[in-house]
């Protein structure tokens, strides 16, 4: 029992020495997939470009949609002083009669 464990793991190991990254053989198809491009734009794909604006799109409508329906996320979850209640004083209003 404990040598074809032994046997199995040897053979592994062995098997798996090529796929290593000290002195293995890289199977990478060809060379760069993206041409660097320097100071220009990258040249998108039709399709890159709806699914860019579909998450974008998705996105602008979550914000929205909590903003409309939970604005106390965004503002706040107290109510707004009315301003027009507060008086000279809290305001550093100073009073009339004084030059």
């Amino acid at each position: 029992m404990a040598g074809s464990l032994c046997r199995a793991a040897t053979r592994v190991l062995r098997a798996g020495r090529g796929l290593g990254v000290a002195g293995g053989v890289r199977r990478a198809s060809g060379g760069v997939h993206i041409e660097p491009r320097y100071r220009q734009f990258p040249e998108l794909t039709r399709s890159q470009q709806i699914k860019a604006e579909v998450l974008s799109s998705l996105m602008w409508f979550w914000i929205l949609w909590k903003f409309w329906h939970d604005p106390d996320a965004v503002l706040g979850h107290f109510p707004y002083p009315d301003p027009s209640q507060w008086t000279d004083e809290e305001l550093g209003i100073p009073p009339d009669d004084e030059e």
